[in-house]
């Protein structure tokens, strides 16, 4: 059953669901924004491909273990990758019912379809909303990529059938970069999401020598770029959350990243 959704507003856009009868949509906790009183609301700690929440199905004793270590793993994953550790579930009853949901910052919502061929990659926190039949998993780049990438180490990922909503900072670009020769390199703030199958790394900003530092320190990437390579679907965002913070630490008189950011910049948090 395919999700009917509608993605609404500019600035900080919004996604509005309506939900047939006894169809199910899950979030992120945090990013529910309304419901029609015959929507009802449910708060597990598991993911759809974690039962569902729901009580297993025989197996006894044996069965509530397996279900219960799964659902502590999912948890332990979400945990370390700095997710939200529970889901809200919303499933219409007795007629058609609507759900509001958005993102945490300014920018873009995008609805991306999977048919059970191509799994999805998002950066952390991208996730707003999925159809039950779509699963929820994290996805680690590894440990040499992720140390030196910041964002690139972990990554959401979306496999299954139907719709998943994500959300950015910003504006949306859909890049492929088959039409770039085969390689684009990226702010590693800037990425998304990409489909599975484009690879995704991390290299330095030139080489250790005067251009290198010179990138490093007052360019304002730091240290690193993504690259992503393939033939596949790539979504940037315009506004990265380093940018934004450092945009409101200045507009408040609190900027300490001076004329020459890179390396010297303040990282939020």
């Amino acid at each position: 059953m395919t999700l009917q959704q509608e993605i609404v507003g500019n600035a900080m856009q919004m996604a509005v669901v309506n939900l047939q009868p006894g169809q199910t949509v899950y979030c992120e906790a945090g990013k529910f924004l309304f419901k029609t009183t015959n929507v009802t609301m449910e708060t597990r700690l598991s993911g759809p491909s974690g039962n569902g929440g729901q009580q297993a199905q025989g197996g006894g004793m044996g069965g509530l273990f397996r279900q219960a270590m799964g659902t502590a793993m999912q948890v332990g994953q979400r945990m370390l990758a700095g997710e939200s550790l529970a889901f809200q579930y919303f499933t219409s009853q007795g007629g058609q019912g609507t759900v509001g949901f958005a993102g945490v910052l300014p920018g873009e919502m995008r609805a991306l379809e999977l048919d059970g061929t191509r799994a999805w990659f998002a950066e952390k926190d991208a996730f707003v909303a999925a159809e039950s039949t779509v699963d929820f998993g994290i996805a680690f780049a590894g440990g040499r990529t992720g140390m030196s990438g910041g964002e690139g180490f972990i990554l959401e990922k979306f496999t299954g059938y139907g719709t998943v909503i994500i959300a950015g900072a910003g504006n949306f670009i859909d890049l492929n970069p088959a039409d770039f020769g085969g390689r684009i390199e990226v702010d590693t703030g800037c990425v998304v999401a990409f489909e599975e199958g484009i690879q995704y790394g991390v290299q330095r900003v030139g080489g250790l020598n005067r251009q290198g530092i010179m990138n490093a320190v007052f360019g304002g990437e730091g240290l690193s770029l993504a690259t992503l390579e393939g033939n596949g679907r790539v979504i940037l965002q315009s506004l990265t959350i380093e940018s934004l913070a450092n945009a409101l630490k200045k507009a408040q008189g609190g900027d300490k990243q001076g004329p020459t950011g890179g390396l010297f910049s303040t990282h939020a948090g």
